[in-house]
């Protein structure tokens, strides 16, 4: 069995060599901008439509709050060791 991959240990050693001050722990516009993603409103629209999201996307707060989740979530799918507040 392939062990678990420490995604919390990975973002947080990226975000202290990162000279922003960024909370990827629970903003997707940080977490895009620590991956070098494109963190606009468009490209999270965008990913709300590939990952499902059934909710207004006008409404940026509670498709961001969905999306960080979603994202976390899809990790720990994936074989990434996600600590459970960042699932739920």
């Amino acid at each position: 069995m392939t062990p678990l991959v420490d995604v919390e240990s990975i973002l947080n050693d990226m975000a202290a060599k990162n000279p922003q001050k960024l909370n990827w722990q629970i903003s997707i516009v940080d977490l895009m901008k620590l991956l070098n993603l494109d963190s606009s409103l468009a490209a999270r629209k965008e990913l709300a439509t590939e990952l499902l999201y059934q909710g207004d996307t006008n409404d940026s707060a509670s498709m961001n709050i969905w999306l960080h989740k979603q994202v976390m979530t899809k990790l720990a799918e994936n074989g990434g060791k996600v600590p459970d507040e960042l699932k739920n």
